[in-house]
């Protein structure tokens, strides 16, 4: 939720200070059109005021969430006429959601500019997590004398637990194990993260209904009750009883009294740890770039190479470099970048590289910002000679030894390798990879063109969890797509870029966060302000 207070506001007012409102707008995804999200309340007669309202967003970290804040000296009409504003137009500010959530502490400021020729003074924007979204739940259920349901045995019962939704239905949120042949039966603790069970509102309905599970898959019902978030959790004091009811039976029998009870033997809360905690607390993200520089790509003076950049479209390297680049850069405070090329031979003596700097420098391969990055890349394709083979380990292995340096939660890698295609080191590279599982680190692969990619699904590992040598990888650390998937025909490429950066960024969180755990690494406290 970003928060807002603006500094040395211009002064419009001839006869007193200005009476400031900020008004956001969200761009729309792969277009240029701005929505309005909100504006704050107008604070009278100031020229540094503190906004109260806050603005509540929905965060991705795969996504560039672009957000603009206008300022007025007043509140605008919802129309914005042409007639208003230029006289009461303070300035405006410019910033992706993700570059306030990467900086020190959640605080972005960000000069206002939009007024010819006066410095309009600045913005101050906080970004915090709303904390519901975090909080993790472990309970313990058991029941007392449920109806019988098998012919030969007792009943095999089971829970399934229900949220119910603004439109008055309901989703499935969990289910509990069968335990076989009892009408007393004490279930396991599980965990649910309460964002599942209620959507963080504490006094929503948790509908839950008993089964007795069946081979065939018919379950039979046995009853149900309701509760709530706010309810379950007073079980922290005292057990509850829950009273199984089957609507059924009550209709039909004047002497039902109910199908058993469940009680809730025990209820816990913790708050868990969000990927925002960590790079609040100073985690910063380090990308390094890996391009595959050989002769299967083509001789990028030709049209028909995947190295081939006309005057008027980027190569498919180069794209994908830039979808990714750009929206893991705002969590990246020096923005740079190192990069390699792998599969040429480069001068001066034609030696064959698998991790040559895309900027010739062996002492600091890191080019300035994503620009940086494509300038290099574009200047290497004019000077090495595209060769072979395909070889990944050597720029993994050479990312995991930096990673290793460092593994104490401060510092978490990301390296990209773009390439066209089948891999000649793969008993390497998995072994490589299982290393490099238990390293600060994730492996995104974009596949460039048109060649099968099987090697690199057994890579990604979300299927089958990958190997090498009977040892197996410790998280799963790789995310693969292939490039041609989001090459649509309707020609945005802007919003197919999006998507591709969405679908291989959208782990990364995740991995982060399994690393953390592993190593039991708490967020660094962000400094009070």
């Amino acid at each position: 939720t970003p928060g807002s207070s603006s500094r040395n506001l211009l002064d419009m007012d001839t006869f007193s200070k200005s009476d400031p409102v900020v008004v956001l707008f969200v761009q729309v995804s792969g277009s240029s059109e701005w929505k309005e999200f909100g504006r704050t309340e107008v604070i009278d007669n100031t020229l540094n005021p503190d906004f109260v309202r806050k603005f509540v967003l929905d965060y991705y970290f795969e996504e560039k969430q672009n957000l603009r804040f206008d300022v007025w000296g007043n509140s605008p009409p919802r129309s914005h006429s042409a007639l208003f504003g230029a006289q009461d137009f303070l300035g405006q500010a410019f910033v992706a959601l993700g570059e306030v959530i990467g900086s020190q502490r959640g605080r972005l400021e960000r000069p206002l500019t939009g007024v010819p020729g006066k410095r309009c003074g600045t913005i101050l924007l906080l970004a915090e997590e709303l904390s519901n979204c975090r909080d993790i739940v472990t309970m313990q259920l058991c029941a007392n004398k449920l109806d019988k349901k098998d012919f030969f045995g007792k009943s095999d019962p089971f829970l399934v637990f229900y949220r119910s939704n603004e439109d008055g239905t309901f989703t499935i949120c969990h289910k509990t194990e069968v335990v076989k042949n009892t009408l007393n039966p004490v279930w396991q603790p599980f965990t649910i993260p309460v964002r599942a069970l209620c959507n963080g509102d504490y006094d929503r309905t948790v509908k839950i209904d008993v089964y007795d599970w069946d081979r065939d898959g018919s379950h039979d019902f046995i009853g149900e009750f309701a509760t709530s978030y706010r309810e379950l959790s007073r079980a922290q004091s005292q057990f509850t009883v829950y009273e199984v009811l089957n609507p059924r039976k009550k209709c039909k029998k004047k002497k039902y009294v109910n199908s058993g009870t469940v009680t809730l033997l025990s209820f816990s809360v913790e708050s868990e740890f969000t990927f925002v905690d960590y790079i609040r607390g100073g985690t910063q993200l380090n990308f390094t770039v890996a391009i595959d520089f050989t002769a299967s790509n083509g001789l990028p003076s030709q049209p028909t190479s995947l190295h081939y950049a006309s005057p008027y479209q980027l190569s498919a390297y180069a794209l994908a470099l830039k979808a990714v680049g750009e929206i893991i850069q705002d969590y990246d405070s020096d923005k740079l970048f190192p990069a390699y090329g792998f599969g040429a031979k480069v001068p001066p003596h034609g030696k064959i590289s698998h991790q040559f700097p895309l900027n010739n420098n062996e002492e600091n391969p890191s080019c300035a910002g994503i620009e940086g990055v494509l300038e290099s890349y574009l200047q290497s394709l004019r000077t090495v000679q595209l060769y072979g083979p395909t070889n990944f380990a050597p720029v993994i292995n050479q990312v995991a030894g930096t990673a290793a340096q460092v593994t104490d939660g401060s510092q978490y890698h990301v390296l990209l390798i773009i390439t066209d295609g089948v891999i000649s080191d793969m008993l390497q590279t998995k072994e490589a990879i299982v290393t490099a599982s238990s390293l600060p680190m994730s492996i995104i692969i974009v596949g460039v063109g048109p060649a099968e990619f099987e090697a690199m699904e057994e890579l990604d590992g979300d299927e089958v969890r990958l190997s090498s040598r009977g040892r197996y990888a410790e998280r799963d650390i790789v995310q693969f797509v292939p490039f041609r998937d989001y090459v649509d025909d309707s020609g945005n490429q802007v919003l197919s870029m999006a998507r591709l950066a969405k679908d291989v960024l959208a782990e990364i969180p995740e991995q982060l966060l399994s690393y953390m755990k592993t190593r039991d690494i708490k967020p660094r406290r962000a400094d009070p302000e």
